[in-house]
């Protein structure tokens, strides 16, 4: 499957590896939001290694993918989580959530802007009158250095004894803010490729003060930019990550 941003079955072995557990900062920095009175909604959900805490922690949450893949590692996990497939462009539903939250950096892989402006007025119109939006994006600090050849990136060895790999090579289009980073995973026994697995990775890398105007177009009227899990103020381009706070 040749989708940009989606996460296939190497690429989510690789994930489940490297990503198994939310680092303690950010969970905690999202169930700061939540409450046991809370009708909670985790957007891309992935693999569940937010919205499993969340469901151990006894919040009412449910949660949405596009990656068969991932889900399935998710119900393995929590076969009772309330999980949807989901391509959340095309997703419509007429209930409302007291809090709503997209977690990593996610929403930086919507790099068509009209979309991702879409979005923003889908989930502004998902949220109760005293609901919250809370996610986070990817800055351009974060771009990586441009290379023209695949290069090693990671290898990881799989609990069967196969070897798995990412090779990546990374452009940064500084016009559209564009980070693209296509993948591909390679899975080993020794030296013998037995499976390969291309992604089309790409991300919007964001400016100072950028979504804070999408944000505002879309119809949220108290927004707060964090740096930091810890909710310090942004000021500027420098950290690698922005974190917002939305209310209607």
């Amino acid at each position: 499957m040749n989708i940009k941003n989606y996460y296939g079955s190497l690429c989510t072995e690789m994930y489940e590896i490297l990503h198994d557990k939310a680092p303690q900062d950010e969970l905690d920095f999202y169930l700061s939001y939540a409450g046991k009175n809370k009708k909670i909604l985790e957007i891309m959900c992935g693999s569940g290694r937010f919205l499993v805490p969340f469901l151990e922690h006894g919040y009412d949450i449910r949660g949405i993918d596009f990656s068969v893949e991932m889900l399935e590692k998710l119900k393995q996990k929590a076969p009772e989580a309330d999980v949807e497939y989901a391509d959340f462009a095309e997703y419509t539903t007429d209930e409302q959530f007291d809090y709503i939250f997209i977690s990593s950096g996610s929403v930086s892989l919507f790099t068509d802007m009209i979309l991702c402006q879409k979005i923003l007025k889908k989930i502004k119109g998902m949220l109760t009158p005293a609901g919250q939006f809370v996610f986070a994006v990817d800055t351009i600090a974060d771009k990586c250095q441009d290379n023209d050849d695949y290069e090693m990136s990671v290898s990881v060895k799989m609990k069967n004894g196969l070897d798995l790999v990412l090779k990546t090579k990374n452009y940064f289009d500084v016009q559209r803010q564009i980070q693209f980073s296509p993948g591909i995973y390679e899975l080993y026994d020794g030296g013998r490729l037995l499976k390969s697995e291309y992604m089309d990775f790409q991300t919007h890398l964001y400016k100072f003060g950028e979504m804070e105007g999408y944000l505002r177009e879309a119809g949220f009227a108290e927004i707060s930019t964090y740096s930091s899990f810890e909710k310090e103020t942004a000021i500027n381009d420098c950290c690698e990550m922005f974190l917002f706070e939305c209310k209607l």
